[in-house]
C-alpha cells in the first residue's frame, strides 16, 4: 500500500532491519532503555533539541507524545538497536507524514555518543529512506536541524541531502532561545544516486 493510499488516521508500527541496526517500534519499556543509553551524556545528545531532556520524567513525556503522534497518524517512532549487542542506542522517527503530497520527514534523531559517526546512523537513515521511497513511493523526504548545529548539518549533507534554506525564528526552544531551522531534502529522482553512495559507504567502512 502506498503512503498516499494509507488510511489518514492509521499508521501501523513497523520494523526496519539491516546488518548493523534494527529500528523497532517504541514500547513503554523503552523509556528506561532510552534513559540508560542517554543519561551520562544528556547535554551532548540533546543540546539542540527544542524541548527539555534532563530527567526520566522527560523521557516518559517524550514517549507519551510519541504514542499520541502515532495514534493521530503523524509519526512512526523507532528505538534504534545495535544488532551486535542488542543494546538500545537511540531513537529516530518518520514525522510530519503528509500522505496527500507523498512527503515525509525523518527527524527527532538522537544517538548515544559511543555510536555517533558509526554505521549505526548511516544505516538507519538508509533503511528509512529506502522504505520512504521504495515502499511508500514518496516523492520527497525532508530533514531539518537547528541552524547552529553544524555537526548535524554536516551529517545530513553526508547522507546526500541537499540544503534548501533557513526558516528564521522557526521554533522557540525550552530555554527561550528562538531557533532558526535549516531544511534539507532528498527527492525521488535523486534517490538512486543517494542510495548507491550510501550502500558504498556501508560496504566500505563502519566509521562514517
Amino acid at each position: 500500500m502506498s503512503l498516499a493510499a494509507s488510511p489518514l488516521n492509521i499508521v501501523a508500527p513497523l520494523t526496519l532491519e539491516g546488518s548493523v541496526v534494527r529500528l523497532e517500534p517504541i514500547r513503554r519499556d523503552h523509556r528506561q532503555l532510552f534513559w540508560e543509553a542517554a543519561k551520562d551524556a544528556l547535554e551532548d545528545i540533546f543540546r539542540w533539541i527544542p524541548y527539555s531532556m534532563k530527567t526520566p520524567a522527560d523521557f516518559e513525556c517524550l514517549l507519551d507524545k510519541a504514542f499520541e503522534e502515532q495514534e493521530r497518524g503523524e509519526s512512526i517512532v523507532f528505538a534504534t538497536v545495535e544488532l551486535s549487542s542488542g543494546r538500545v542506542v537511540g531513537s529516530t522517527r518518520f514525522m510530519n507524514i503528509d500522505r496527500a503530497n507523498r512527503r515525509v520527514e525523518i527527524g527527532s534523531t538522537w544517538i548515544a555518543p559511543a555510536w555517533q559517526r558509526t554505521a549505526v546512523n548511516t544505516e538507519a537513515k538508509y533503511l528509512m529512506l529506502r522504505h520512504a521511497f521504495e515502499v511508500w513511493q514518496c516523492v520527497r523526504v525532508e530533514l531539518k536541524t537547528d541552524a547552529l548545529n553544524q555537526k548535524s548539518r554536516n551529517a545530513i549533507l553526508r547522507i546526500g541531502a541537499k540544503e534548501e534554506g533557513t526558516l528564521r525564528k522557526h521554533l522557540i526552544t525550552w530555554t527561550g532561545r528562538i531557533r532558526d531551522s535549516v531544511y534539507f531534502s532528498i527527492l525521488d529522482s535523486e534517490w538512486p544516486e543517494v542510495k548507491q553512495k550510501l550502500e558504498a559507504k556501508l560496504a566500505g567502512s563502519t566509521n562514517i
